[in-house]
């Protein structure tokens, strides 16, 4: 992979997000998180939900820069927002979409390369850059969206990086706490004493909390352990606690498979030492399958189990506050 010094290359405009074509996902428009897997029975309910997910999406700038831009990618790089919608928006953000209005803005993602490069510096810079239109997009989401509503915020991989230190900037031991419902950062080690008062997950019907795990085959220990998951907290999507407990495939509601197609009992999960360790997902030609890092399918494998959860803590939410949802898109 070629890259110049982070300090000698042009960068895309930043995104001006009073205009809804720089949003990935917005209730108001028609995109892929309005999706449901095929074969479900499951319905898109945007239109009534009390609450909000603001999510922000895994790296999908992987391809070697055919222009300028190489360190950051372009919000209105029309090839790039395709793949970013027909994967991650699609797979991902769509699970939310039963109870929740969903905001993702397309921001300029870090490229791939950016936690690879041996200059740390460089890499550090363009995901600062990252960082800087996703805190600009939330404030421009509370400050024009949000109209008091209670808010989840959910993410994958370069999203949950971003999304850990939004909530330590915004939300941690913050006013807005007050209308935090749960975050979902999934698919990057998160220490166990990130936050100085938001606390993780141990039961499924908690509020104000945060869940997160990186998916592997049993038995098998990345080779970068040592120095990126060892010690980090990790969530059982299937029981929404840390404990070591195998829960089996009979406790997975569904996951999606190839071609967003609904798969019902598609993974166990059982926690080891920081990681999810998973057999090989329950589907035709399990046998035949060599993967060991299950990175891409972290919500995948319990895209229904997440959408439960959050519908559950929203539910929660509103009992414990005794109000109904504020209103506004």
């Amino acid at each position: 992979m070629i890259q110049s010094d982070f300090s000698k290359v042009a960068f895309p405009v930043a995104p001006d997000y009073s205009d809804p074509t720089l949003w990935a996902s917005l209730p108001t428009k028609t995109d892929a998180a309005d999706s449901v897997p095929r074969n479900s029975n499951i319905k898109e309910m945007q239109t009534t939900a009390k609450a909000d997910v603001f999510f922000i999406y895994p790296t999908i700038f992987t391809e070697e820069p055919t222009n300028q831009y190489q360190w950051n990618a372009d919000v209105r790089d029309k090839d790039l927002n395709q793949k970013i919608q027909s994967s991650t928006i699609l797979n991902q953000a769509s699970i939310f979409n039963g109870s929740c209005k969903i905001y993702a803005p397309y921001y300029r993602q870090a490229h791939l390369y950016s936690f690879y490069t041996p200059n740390r510096s460089d890499g550090t810079k363009a995901l600062d850059l990252a960082y800087q239109d996703v805190k600009a997009a939330f404030e421009y989401y509370l400050s024009n969206f949000n109209n008091g509503r209670p808010f989840v915020i959910a993410s994958h991989s370069q999203g949950s990086y971003h999304a850990e230190r939004l909530l330590k900037e915004y939300v941690d031991g913050k006013p807005l706490q007050n209308k935090f419902i749960a975050a979902y950062l999934i698919g990057r080690p998160i220490k166990p004493d990130a936050f100085a008062s938001i606390h993780a997950s141990q039961k499924p019907d908690e509020v104000g909390v945060w869940a997160s795990w990186n998916t592997f085959s049993r038995n098998y220990m990345p080779s970068n352990y040592n120095t990126y998951f060892k010690g980090a907290m990790c969530t059982n999507p299937l029981l929404w606690n840390s404990s070591d407990s195998f829960a089996a495939k009979e406790l997975n509601q569904g996951g999606v498979a190839l071609h967003f197609t609904y798969a019902p009992q598609l993974a166990d999960a059982q926690i080891h030492d920081g990681i999810l360790w998973t057999n090989k997902p329950y589907i035709k030609g399990r046998l035949l399958l060599r993967t060991k890092v299950w990175h891409r399918a972290d919500m995948n494998f319990f895209y229904m189990n997440i959408r439960e959860n959050v519908a559950l803590r929203i539910e929660k939410y509103f009992e414990g506050n005794n109000s109904s949802a504020p209103s506004g898109e």
